[in-house]
């Protein structure tokens, strides 16, 4: 078998192909066995798997699994596996993706695996003197949440820091938050993070005299940021009747909008989100955790705002940038046991969860490009509905050739509706 790293996320005419050709193609690039081809078509799990997943399991609910093409991050060719009902979602960031090849893609980064473990101290008499002798036995406190996971520590983890924080001003008066900083390495942490908060709370209220409460992991992970950035040549923006310039500037003045007005942010940062769940979901990776840390961070100047930069470099090209937290991993959870998060991650050919954070920021990039470039120019409708016409199609009872015929007559009406399609299958069967 080939390795990843040495095929190529360019497959031209992929969409035309038949799911079982699209197999065929993949088998001969190497990145997956047939094994691994086989958990992709049926969904990876069955209801009994299910049933040890969650509680009071009553089967299985899949998604389809499309494949982000021609996306090339940090040098390295990646095949990327998207999760998502969406139907222009895949399409979309592929097609950017493109796009970002001609100036040799993405480049990205990660901070080092840091999360943050929070402990709410109440009942504290002298709040001053309990911060005080915890910044005193920080070397001790650390020493111990160093012992809990042995693994962890051989692997380079293991805690990083304790910072004592005062809350003044809170429903219930004043209290102290203890932000024990550590190190996951591959894991997304949240098992570690609280494991150590709880091992670390008798021994504070010994220290303090007070009540630790809550004790868990914040998902407001900027201490773990990822990165990515891309430059699209102006050669590459034109298209139809719109020039490059008419392109490259309405996509900066759309995002302006984002950057300026909470309305539009929120839905500016849903586009973003569109990829990156996407990924995150196909990985086994918890997409309301990564979800929540985007938003809260896209609100840390006080003030709700777009978590993407475009601008125009002094080439005249597009820039693009995007940074939030990304606290994913490739071990533990759901990426161990449910054997499609496992063929993802061979798929994409990642060995770290920072290259996977890399890998995951970059669609999100691209899925927010692809929905700029459709605003500015002609309307996020027309190549969204194009796509959701198949959907209306199939729903109105299409099969077979029907899909696409029914698809494309919808489209070239304009009337993308259900009760049209129903209106015109019974008229062609007639």
């Amino acid at each position: 078998m080939n390795s990843p790293a040495e095929s190529t996320s360019r497959i031209p005419d992929f969409y035309d192909l038949s799911i079982e050709v699209r197999h065929q193609r993949l088998r001969e690039l190497g990145v997956l066995s047939d094994e691994q081809l086989s958990a992709l078509a049926n969904g990876g799990i069955q209801a009994e798997a299910a049933d040890h997943m969650v509680e009071n399991a009553i089967g299985v609910h899949s998604l389809p699994l499309g494949l982000g093409l021609n996306f090339v991050v940090n040098g390295r060719e990646v095949l990327v596996p998207m999760a998502v009902e969406e139907p222009s979602v895949v399409a979309g960031a592929s097609f950017m993706a493109k796009l970002a090849r001609a100036a040799g893609g993405f480049r990205a980064s990660t901070d080092a695996p840091l999360m943050i473990g929070q402990m709410q101290l109440l009942d504290v008499k002298d709040l001053d003197a309990a911060a005080a002798a915890l910044a005193a036995a920080t070397p001790e406190l650390l020493a111990e949440a160093a012992q809990i996971d042995p693994v962890l520590l051989k692997l380079g983890g293991g805690p990083r820091e304790l910072v004592v924080r005062r809350i003044d001003d809170s429903p219930i008066g004043p209290f102290l938050v203890l932000h024990l900083i550590y190190d996951v390495r591959d894991a997304m942490g949240a098992n570690a993070i609280n494991t150590a908060c709880e091992r670390l709370a008798p021994r504070i209220e010994a220290l303090t005299g007070g009540r630790v409460h809550l004790r868990i992991l914040s998902n407001l992970a900027d201490r773990r940021l990822a990165r990515a950035e891309c430059t699209i040549k102006l050669s590459e923006l034109a298209f139809g009747n719109f020039s490059a310039e008419q392109v490259r500037d309405g996509i900066v003045e759309a995002w302006a909008f984002a950057a300026a007005d909470p309305y539009r942010a929120a839905t500016h940062n849903k586009g973003i989100m569109n990829g990156i769940d996407a990924v995150v979901i196909a990985t086994g990776n918890d997409w309301r955790a990564v979800e929540a840390g985007a938003h809260a961070y896209a609100a840390r100047s006080g003030r709700y705002t777009s978590l993407s930069t475009w601008g125009v470099s002094s080439e005249g090209d597009l820039v693009g940038s995007l940074e939030l937290p990304m606290a994913v991993g490739i071990v533990g959870g759901a990426t161990k046991v449910h054997p499609t998060a496992q063929a993802a991650l061979k798929l994409m050919g990642v060995t770290t969860a920072a290259q996977l954070a890399e890998i995951i920021t970059a669609v999100g990039l691209a899925q927010n490009l692809a929905a700029l470039r459709a605003l500015a120019t002609e309307g996020i409708q027309r190549g969204h509905m194009s796509l959701h016409a198949r959907q209306v199609a199939i729903a109105a009872g299409a099969q077979g050739e029907q899909v696409e015929k029914l698809a494309a007559q919808l489209v070239a009406e304009k009337t993308v509706r259900v009760d049209r399609a129903e209106q015109l299958l019974k008229e062609w069967s007639q």
